[in-house]
Parts: C-alpha cells; structure tokens; sequence
C-alpha cells in the first residue's frame, strides 16, 4: 500500500473514540512499519470522506458490509461522490463486550445502551440478563454516556477499545451470538495503491458502472469476467443518481468487486471489453485482499 511522506498518519474514521472503525483503523495501519498513527473522529461517513479528500486525513477507514447486516450503501454512494481510490481491506471480527462503571457487578445491571445493531446482535444474551435495552447513534457513544452519567446501573455494548478509552470495565466479553460476526472495511486514500507487479500477488479490484436498459446487458456485462475465468466476489446494485452520471429514474448502477489487479492482462482486457458495453464505467481501486492472518 502507498505510503505518505509524512511519518504520523492521519487516518479518518466515522464514529466515537473506541469505535470498531478505530480499532479496524489502528489494526490495519498498525501492521506498517515506521509510522505513527493519529485517528481522526468524524462525526459521519460524509466528514470521513471530505476529510480525506480534502487532505485533513491521509487515509480513511470506512466500514462496506457487515456479514450479518448486509451492505453499508451510504459509502457506496460517497464513494460515487468522492474522487478516493479503495487501497486496502480489512475484516474485523466484531466483538461486544458488556462494559459498566468500575467495581459494578453483573447483577447490579438494569439498562444496557448501545447501536441498534449492536443490541439486536447481542439479543439472546441480553434477554438471559433480564436487561432493558436503549438505543444510542453508535457503540462507542454508548460507553462514553455510561462513563459520563456514572450510573452504576447502566452497561453500554462496546469494543474492548471502547472500555480502555471510557475506563469501564468489561462485564462479560463476547455477548454477540453469532461467533462470525465481522465487518468488512475500506482503507481510502487519495491516490491508487502502487503495486510492483499486478501479474503477481492477491489482489482485489472495485468498480461501479451503468448499463443500457435492455434485454441480456446484465448477462453480456459479466460475461466479460467469466470468458476471462475471473471470479467476481460481490455483485451489488444501486439506484443511479439522476445527476452525475446521466441517470434516470428507475436505473440502476453495479458495484462488482472482482479477483485480481486492474491492470493485469486479463483484467485489464475485461475492463476495455465492458468499457465497450457501459455508458459509465469507473475503477475504485485495485488493492491487496485481507490476509485471514490479520484478524484480531
């Protein structure tokens, strides 16, 4: 992954200290060598983008889908909005973690705060518990509301992060009941990630382009992968914008993420032949695939 000059690293994130995308953002930009981190909280996807695009961040890390939830479409649709490159990919498995005031025992727990997702991944846990449950804009929030109000009654469902930041203490880890539970995030940067060889290596690349609305385009479109033998790892589609792009009501845009380096020869044939098919077709990045070595 490209590397900027500087030797502390802006990386922009949505979301509280002790938020997942933080912890996703430290574990992934932790594992490069000779270079200091600083997070920066924003207080949405959109500020995380404009951040980075504007150069208050070098980097941003900005969760795509969640394999319980399902995809995050807001940062499809920015990405759409943004001149960014996809330049990495980062799987976090999500862990809740029951997070209360100091010295406050399990039974004293009567209220439990947390993100709507959060609390409903956690449901068979908390019904165990007996525990009313609050919804808040997000995990990391939560904890900080329990930290802040000092209520020796309330738990909030957070990361482990989230407890060191906030000074609580974990309760109980692992509330979530399914053990699976992980979010897929996007590193984001201005440039594209450099590569040596795009012949070589795992890589992964994103795009987004419209078709014609007629009989077979969808099936000429991805054919242009399989005639290649490329495998294509998600399809996704999207309402296109009526401006930017020339949509029009009820006309969709498709996200494929696809193996391999655009620029690798049999990729790049791919892309030139759908080029030839789609009023609009844009790379979003060719990027390293997540090492299943990486997950915390």
């Amino acid at each position: 992954m490209q590397t900027p000059s500087p030797e502390t690293l802006t990386i922009a994130f949505q979301g509280e200290p002790g938020a997942y995308s933080e912890q996703a953002a430290l574990e992934y930009f932790g594992m490069q060598a000779g270079a200091a981190l600083r997070t920066l909280p924003c207080e949405s996807f959109d500020d995380a983008f404009a951040a980075i695009e504007g150069g208050t961040a070098d980097f941003g890390m900005l969760p795509i889908e969640n394999s319980l939830a399902g995809t995050i479409h807001r940062n499809y649709d920015l990405m759409l909005r943004h001149s960014l490159y996809i330049v990495g990919e980062y799987h976090l498995r999500v862990r809740h973690c029951l997070l209360a005031l100091p010295g406050v025992q399990l039974e004293e727990i009567k209220v439990v705060h947390s993100h709507p997702q959060a609390l409903a991944q956690c449901e068979s846990r908390l019904r165990e518990l007996g525990v009313r449950r609050v919804a808040e804009a997000d995990t990391a929030g939560s904890a900080r509301l329990v930290r802040e109000r000092g209520d020796r009654q309330a738990a909030a469902l957070a990361s482990a992060r989230a407890a060191q930041v906030y000074q609580l203490a974990i309760l109980r880890p692992d509330m979530e009941d399914d053990p699976s539970n992980t979010t897929r995030f996007l590193a984001l940067a201005r440039q594209p990630a450099e590569v040596a060889d795009p012949e070589t290596g795992d890589y992964k690349t994103t795009i987004v382009f419209s078709l014609h609305n007629r009989p077979g385009a969808l099936f000429k479109a991805l054919s242009v992968f399989a005639l290649r033998d490329i495998d294509l790892t998600k399809l996704e589609s999207r309402p296109m914008p009526p401006q930017g792009v020339g949509g029009q009501l009820w006309e969709y845009l498709f996200y494929i993420d696809f193996a391999g380096h655009a620029q690798a020869q049999a990729c790049s044939r791919a892309l030139a032949h759908l080029s030839e098919l789609a009023p609009f077709l844009r790379l979003l990045g060719s990027y390293p695939r997540h090492r299943q070595s990486r997950s915390a």
